[in-house]
């Protein structure tokens, strides 16, 4: 039996770390997170110094279980868990339920930090080790309570205000603000007409183009130009100025360096891998966590490729730099190396958990050596971070900048710029991406022909080009990141989870790689600025992370810090319950009347989605209502789209006595036929389906359910059914398993209630349940009752749904539009529709 035992979180870390180890040791993982608050109110109580009640995670319990009877014959315990926050408070769970059993008296337990998954870093961390820290652990604790108040306390106001299901998170929120701030400002983006003008000069050298930086003896503006006509009074203007050359007034060379970035954090890591790779959050960390756990490589055996992927520290290692500084010689020569190593300065305002930057664990391991071991994600992955690793630190690149002004006559001028790379130095390696080019972007690359002061250059053509503003681009995962970090709004280990909480709760989607505001999202986003406000602001948002930065510094008491936020938090919450108006609630906006009957023709967010209704509730008639399409959104719909709503139900037609119609209800467009409705396809149009197409669905839809049922027991509740997966068995609470070699028809009632009892789970809603004649017998249910009361974690899975998509009324590209050109010699025009 081994003497010692080792705990961390992942079963993948701990096959590596096993192997360095040796047999006197024994490492076992943790799974994740083994405790967390139990899921109901009251698991933390603000009137009792914020005490928390803590329960086992159902599904690590059997990890827990594996841990409690290793640790029981262990001579010494060692806590090895993540290097942040999370991973401290990990460990401090185990440690107080291993106490909890009697596990850890007379036995020395042990923190121990792994920065990286390699032989050498491990025996440093296990000859250093120390405490588990109680202020990292009562950081965290903070946030985890401060996050479970929010959520209990404020999304009860949603479900009451807005809608059933809704939820508020303490740091999504201020992020979905963000995004419906974003989309309201294209929304109410006003775009204006502007023209440029160039000149194509024939250089003997090498044609070239400048763009006019002076008109009429003024600096040339943007807006200087703003219709078709004086954009062609000036290019006649500037042709006879010229008359069919320009002159060389300057020319200026310039050289200037261009530094490396320096080596990844977590957002800056997101941000490239999204620019890059277009990785998602999500996708990057997993495939980070993977490089950091360790990989076989061959005769080598598993290490970690990467150091933690969680940090917020541009800091290097010595041992690092000088392996870095090795491959530079060995891959680009000598002259590819500054004189002394390059230093970063972290600009994160807490970097306790960040040990290093996220850097390759061995510089010397080139991408192409270890491609041949990894996934086609894990090699693009690992090869960036190499990359910017090594790049940072090499010479900058030197860059010669020339710049020439052009007269046209005394009063009008041009300006061409062209950039070269004299030295690439690091950009030999690697440049990092960007959102959006620059005209300094455009530059690059470009080389002048030699011109010297007084030449005249001969001009081709002089053409006038009309543009568009444009607004702002809706945020991209890369760009939300950014500004996520810039505002101070979380932290690098919750970006990833941010974003995707707003996708699984439906808050916004993803259309073209970028983030619009679902009309729910919207609702959520308006009634929490509009109400509390303080709690999405950016300022607070970020100040409190400060606070807990300042926690897990030992600088601020954790308790303090939480009465300071529950108190008015709470008071406002009860305020608002009783005070708000849901109509307000629900975004209702007012499009204009119905011309048939004269109602107003309004558009809200209901209990199941968004919907235009005609009428009020104050009418003698009802109001009549009809749900939005998949892509429109209370926002933008118009009174004519929305009437277009109302056409529906539509009367398709009879099949015998029966009539068939189409509408759409809760779960989408159906088609009836007396008592049987049948979903229609994605393919399908409610608004232009047809007789023949609707019947064929029906008939589908009938002949399933006549196919469903294989067999009944009378006496019985339980049936063999055919679903989609394939035959189960259901009493209709419960579903059972049908073993893959039995004939679902064979089966007894003795062996379906067996079946039942070994394998039933409750039946998901809708499903199993209408084939059910009664409820299961009082004797089953009691047996049910007497199991082990073990709560099981549901995990809530947000079904997508599918939205059209629309297309936007404004462009949320930063480019140009497409440019209208006049030329000197032709009058054809290229116009660029409006926004």
């Amino acid at each position: 039996m081994p003497k010692n035992l080792l705990i961390v979180e992942s079963p993948a870390k701990a096959k590596t770390i096993n192997k360095y180890l040796g047999k006197d040791f024994q490492v076992l993982a943790s799974y994740g997170h083994v405790r967390d608050l139990v899921p109901k109110e009251g698991a933390v109580d603000p009137d009792a110094g914020f005490a928390m009640r803590y329960e086992l995670i159902d599904k690590n319990e059997r990890h827990v279980d594996a841990i409690a009877k290793a640790a029981r014959g262990a001579d010494t315990l060692y806590l090895a868990t993540d290097p942040d926050r999370e991973g401290e408070a990990i460990s401090w769970h185990i440690e107080e339920i291993l106490k909890a059993r009697g596990l850890t008296e007379g036995k020395p337990v042990h923190r121990v930090v792994f920065t990286e998954i390699t032989p050498r870093a491990i025996k440093e961390a296990m000859a250093t080790p120390r405490a588990v820290s109680t202020d990292l652990v009562n950081a965290q604790q903070a946030r985890r309570a401060l996050d479970y108040l929010v959520g209990f306390n404020l999304s009860p106001v949603l479900w009451r205000k807005v809608q059933r299901g809704l939820s508020a998170g303490r740091v999504q929120s201020p992020a979905l603000r963000m995004i419906v701030e974003r989309e309201e400002e294209i929304e109410a983006f006003v775009s204006r007409e502007y023209w440029t003008i160039e000149a194509q000069l024939a250089h003997a050298a090498q044609p070239f183009s400048a763009r006019l930086v002076k008109l009429a003896g003024k600096k040339f503006e943007q807006f200087d130009l703003t219709d078709e006509a004086a954009a062609e009074a000036a290019r006649t203007r500037l042709l006879a100025a010229a008359g069919g050359a320009l002159e060389v007034a300057s020319v200026e060379s310039k050289e200037r360096k261009r530094r490396p970035a320096p080596p990844f954090i977590t957002s800056t890591l997101q941000q490239e891998a999204a620019r890059k790779l277009g990785f998602s959050t999500s996708r990057t960390m997993r495939v980070a966590q993977k490089l950091y756990e360790g990989v076989a490589l061959g005769a080598e055996g598993t290490v970690g490729l990467i150091s933690y992927m969680r940090t917020d520290s541009t800091h290097l290692s010595a041992e690092a730099v000088d392996e870095l500084r090795q491959t530079i010689a060995r891959d680009f020569g000598a002259h590819a190396l500054p004189a002394t190593a390059t230093v970063y300065k972290t600009k994160s305002k807490n970097a306790q958990e960040a040990h290093e930057a996220i850097r390759p664990t061995s510089a010397l391991r080139s991408p192409k050596s270890v491609a041949g071991f990894l996934d086609p994600d894990g090699a693009r992955l690992y090869e960036l971070i190499w990359k910017r690793a090594v790049a940072c630190q090499m010479i900058p690149a030197t860059l010669n900048t020339v710049s020439v002004e052009l007269a046209a006559g005394p009063d009008d001028g041009f300006r061409a710029t062209g950039t070269t790379i004299v030295d690439p130095g690091f950009l030999a390696v690697y440049e990092e991406g960007k959102d959006t080019r620059s005209a300094d972007d455009d530059d690059e690359g470009r080389k002048l022909p030699a011109m010297r002061q007084g030449e005249r250059v001969p001009l081709s053509a002089i053409l006038a080009d009309q543009h568009f503003t444009e607004p702002p681009p809706r945020y991209s995962e890369a760009s939300l990141v950014k500004a996520l970090e810039e505002y101070g709004i979380g932290r690098p280990s919750t970006y990833a989870s941010i974003i995707q909480t707003l996708l699984n709760r439906e808050y916004v989607l993803l259309d073209a790689r970028r983030f619009r505001p679902t009309d729910v999202g919207r609702a959520v986003a308006k009634f929490l600025s509009s109400h509390f406000t303080r709690y999405v602001d950016y300022d607070f948002t970020a100040k409190l992370e400060d606070e807990l930065d300042a926690v897990s510094r030992g600088e601020e008491d954790w308790v303090p810090l939480m009465a300071r936020f529950w108190e008015p938090f709470k008071a406002l919450v009860n305020e608002k319950t009783d005070s708000v108006d849901r109509s307000e609630a629900t975004g209702a906006r007012v499009l204009g009347e119905d011309p048939t009957s004269g109602k107003p023709v309004t558009v809200r967010l209901g209990r199941y989605g968004p919907f235009a209704q005609i009428g009020t509730k104050e009418d003698e008639d009802k109001p009549r209502f009809a749900s939005l399409r998949p892509g429109q959104s209370i926002h933008t719909i118009t009174l004519p789209e929305a009437l277009e709503l109302f056409k529906l139900p539509r009367t398709l037609g009879t099949d015998g006595e029966d009539e068939v119609t189409v509408a759409v209800g809760r779960f989408g467009p159906f088609a009836k036929r007396g008592s049987t409705y049948a979903s229609l396809k994605k393919e399908d149009d409610p608004y232009t389906i047809d007789l023949d197409r609707a019947l064929f669905l029906i008939r589908e839809k009938e002949e399933i359910a006549a196919n469903r049922i294989i067999k009944t027991f009378e006496g019985s509740p339980i049936q063999v059914l055919n679903g989609r997966f394939g035959p189960y068995l259901s009493d209709g609470e419960l579903n059972g398993k049908i073993p893959k070699d039995r004939d679902p028809a064979s089966l007894t009632l003795a062996e379906v209630q067996q079946l039942m009892e070994e394998t039933g789970r409750p039946a998901r809603k809708g499903f199993g349940r209408k084939a059910a004649a009664k409820k299961a017998p009082a004797k089953k249910a009691a047996a049910r009752k007497e199991a082990p009361a073990k709560k099981a974690a549901v995990k809530k899975t947000a079904v997508k749904k599918a939205v059209a998509k629309k297309a936007p009324a404004k462009k949320s590209a930063a480019k140009k539009a497409p440019a209208k050109k006049t030329a000197a010699k032709k009058a054809a025009v290229k116009k660029a529709p409006a926004n």
